[in-house]
């Protein structure tokens, strides 16, 4: 019964430092934007997106230009990823971020948020990145109504700028 114990104890360690580290290896890899961005979006208006490492290595921001200025900033907060989205809208949700397996997709989801009022129109709901190559990526930002059944979805397509 206590090897029982001892072993369930140890597979949770193991599982939980598994978990820190996907956090920590996508954390990692979202570095990999750091630079200049430009491209369209959905509507072909331009866009511009920088991404910047600061705070000593522990954070990211990003900053859209051409099509709504908003800034991003991405954190480890434990074992998770955390994006907080300072809207145009006027309010804060933070999203929750996961890795596909084969290191190319984030995608960020809704946990809660700052200033998220009945009268606004609603907040980002969802965002996800696919990184194509060193000098291409793709933001797909979904954005759900303050009724809560309608989403808007914008997709940005850039490439680096040397």
């Amino acid at each position: 019964m206590k090897l029982r114990a001892a072993l369930s104890a140890l597979v949770l360690l193991f599982a939980t430092a598994a978990l820190a580290s996907d956090a920590s290896v996508a954390f990692d890899k979202l570095k990999t934007l750091e630079g200049s961005w430009a491209g369209k979006a959905s509507d072909g208006q331009a866009v511009q997106v920088s991404y910047r490492i600061t705070s000593g290595g522990s954070a990211i921001m990003s900053e859209i230009q051409g099509h709504e200025n908003m800034i991003s900033m991405f954190a480890l907060d434990g074992d998770r990823l955390l994006m907080t989205h300072y809207c145009a809208v006027g309010n804060q949700p933070r999203m929750a971020g996961t890795m596909s397996p084969d290191g190319k997709t984030f995608t960020f989801t809704f946990v809660d948020g700052t200033n998220i009022l009945s009268s606004q129109p609603g907040h980002m709901q969802r965002v996800t990145f696919a990184i194509i190559d060193a000098n291409h990526h793709t933001e797909n930002w979904e954005f759900l109504t303050a009724d809560g059944k309608q989403e808007h979805h914008e997709l940005f397509d850039l490439q680096r700028q040397k």
